[in-house]
């Protein structure tokens, strides 16, 4: 296997609703379930995997999809925001490596943890 530390960062910035494009893009039997902003585009969570669209270019017409099967993470772990730092962080252990995903205050931490470990642990 190997290792890879740190392949992978992403923000996100708020809960939005799952873009209607994304079915394109779905296996027969897959749901979408919930989305979250991120820089340029869009993170959905669907009921298999992690989809991260990440828009590219000047125009952002060209775009690179990120999928993770969550049967690709091994552990994972969630940090809430403090008192100065109100950023929460999420890290997924895959057996590629490490996917920080940092979370800005409008996203709540413990919500994603839940939805997370729904998917996981099915």
């Amino acid at each position: 296997m190997t290792e890879v530390s740190a392949v992978l960062s992403w923000i996100f910035y708020d809960e939005c609703p799952v873009p209607s494009d994304v079915d394109d893009i779905l296996v027969p039997g897959e749901k979408a379930m919930h989305a979250y902003k991120t820089v340029r585009d869009v993170a959905v969570f669907t009921d298999k995997r992690l989809i991260v669209r990440d828009a590219q270019g000047l125009t952002g017409k060209k775009a690179e999809i990120y999928s993770l099967p969550y049967t690709s993470i091994l552990m994972y772990s969630t940090e809430n925001g403090g008192m100065l730092d109100f950023d929460s962080e999420v890290q997924l252990w895959t057996k590629l490596g490490v996917i920080k995903i940092s979370l800005k205050k409008k996203v709540d931490v413990r919500r994603l943890d839940r939805i997370i470990a729904e998917f996981i642990l099915k």
